[in-house]
């Protein structure tokens, strides 16, 4: 009987720490880590990629409204000058 309990404890034991043990540990390999880091860096890039296309659009289109308003300003000046 005190081998079977002895046995038996033993083995619970063993299996508590085989579970904490694969528990425990959660770190990533060094090549998990240059993976992960090389995906975040490219998702970063094509966000910033993205934002700088629609800043460089906002701006072309402000500067042709820009030029559009000053050719208008422009017609609406000669036309006063001539009257």
């Amino acid at each position: 009987m005190k081998r079977f309990v002895a046995f038996l404890l033993l083995a619970i034991l063993s299996l508590t720490s085989l579970g904490a043990a694969r528990n425990k540990n959660p770190r990533m390999t060094p090549e998990q880590n240059a993976r992960q880091s090389r995906e975040a860096a490219k998702k970063q890039q094509k966000f910033l990629n993205k934002a700088n296309k629609k800043q460089r659009k906002a701006a072309k289109k402000f500067e042709k409204r820009q030029r559009k308003e000053t050719r208008e300003a422009n017609k609406n000046l000669r036309k006063r000058r001539r009257t």
